[in-house]
């Protein structure tokens, strides 16, 4: 009787039916399936089709009317380079380009002076031959805009050499870096891998329990044959099933549709998931320890979150911070997850190289659930 009381042990762990009734209750829910693989299938798709390569730069200028205008305006049109530049230039009174500059329709507004008028009906680009010091420019622009200031100088170049100044030194065309690796697209996808583990981990641990926890599901639980530990380990596999497939759905679509390749060993990169996810399943068990409604949880899965969403590097580099800010960034979950995903991915880092991530990560994840372990509460 004991041998089969044993048996019946083994084949119907704790730990086991949790997992396969968390699985259950998941894909029996069309739209949790949605959320978990759709979703960011077409976040990654209108992500990638917004910051994909646009390999012509537009430049707006607006030209303030008077006599040298249409010269003015005929010169830059003249120098817009085919796969560098395109000038588009209109003449507005100078109320109108002051208030395009001020609301970002325009990049840059040129007054264009000169002690003598052009000549009469001429209104194509300014004579080459004409005294330089006749003419005078002057520009108004918002220096806090990057495509303000590089529209300074496209003008300026274009002006200058309408004028008939001449480069002293000669220049070869230029080489322009194509390759995968190297676009904004590619920079992005280990962004929005980290941001997804983070994602599900916080969302799908720590709303699922407290939400157990509110249907006082957790009561039965307690009175079951079963260990703490086996609940919470449940709970964390169960979500790293589906965290998985999500976040390789995601890596095939970006190679599909945007041809973003991986430069380093694929192994190190789901070993860089499995870690990542058993990491923020952690941080959301520990989030919904103690939280006894879903406001108070997803007030603190929010605070949790916001710091990384806006300074773990998803979107743009932790270097534009302050360096005062970088002992804080680093020490952030997502950030060394993130780093490690993008040294891989676009470096071909090894695990020796990534090593100090992968600890810290490691770190976050022990330490997060022998807390939680600790101070969970069933009701």
């Amino acid at each position: 009787m004991s041998d089969t009381a044993s048996a019946s042990s083994r084949k119907y762990s704790p730990l086991g039916q949790l997992v396969l009734a968390r699985l259950r209750e998941f894909y029996r829910e069309p739209e949790a399936v949605f959320w978990v693989y759709g979703f960011p299938i077409v976040m990654i798709a209108l992500l990638g089709i917004a910051f994909r390569n646009q390999p012509v730069e537009r430049v707006t200028v607006d030209v303030q009317a008077g006599a040298w205008a249409e010269p003015t305006k005929a010169a830059i049109d003249a120098h817009s380079r085919p796969g560098e530049f395109e000038f588009v230039t209109q003449i507005n009174d100078p109320a109108t380009c002051r208030n395009r500059l001020r609301t970002g329709k325009t990049d840059l507004v040129v007054m264009a002076e000169s002690s003598s008028p052009p000549e009469s009906g001429v209104a194509g680009p300014i004579a080459a031959g004409s005294p330089a010091r006749e003419r005078t420019y002057q520009f108004e622009l918002d220096k806090t805009r990057a495509e303000s200031r590089l529209a300074r100088s496209a003008v300026h170049e274009a002006l200058q050499e309408a004028a008939g100044r001449k480069d002293a030194a000669a220049e070869k065309p230029d080489l322009v870096m194509t390759e995968p690796g190297s676009r904004y697209i590619d920079f992005l996808v280990p962004g929005l891998l980290g941001m997804s583990l983070m994602g599900g981990g916080l969302w799908g641990v720590g709303f699922v329990i407290v939400d157990m926890r509110l249907r006082k599901l957790l009561k039965r639980f307690l009175a079951t044959p079963m260990k703490r530990s086996d609940f919470l380990l449940g709970v964390m596999i169960s979500r790293l099933l589906f965290m998985i497939p999500e976040v390789l759905v995601l890596l095939v679509v970006a190679w599909l549709c945007f041809n973003v390749t991986v430069h380093g060993s694929l192994l190190s990169v789901l070993l860089l998931i499995l870690l990542g996810a058993f990491t923020f399943a952690g941080v959301g068990l520990l989030v919904a320890s103690r939280a006894k409604t879903l406001e108070t949880v997803s007030g603190l899965m929010n605070l949790v979150m916001l710091p990384m969403w806006l300074l773990s590097g998803i979107f743009f580099s932790t270097e534009r911070f302050p360096a005062a800010a970088q002992p804080f960034i680093k020490a952030l979950p997502l950030t060394p997850l993130i780093h490690a995903l993008r040294g891989v991915m676009l470096e071909g880092a090894s695990l020796v190289a990534i090593l100090p991530d992968l600890a810290l990560l490691l770190f976050y994840t022990l330490v997060t659930f022998a807390i939680a372990l600790k101070i969970f509460r069933w009701q």
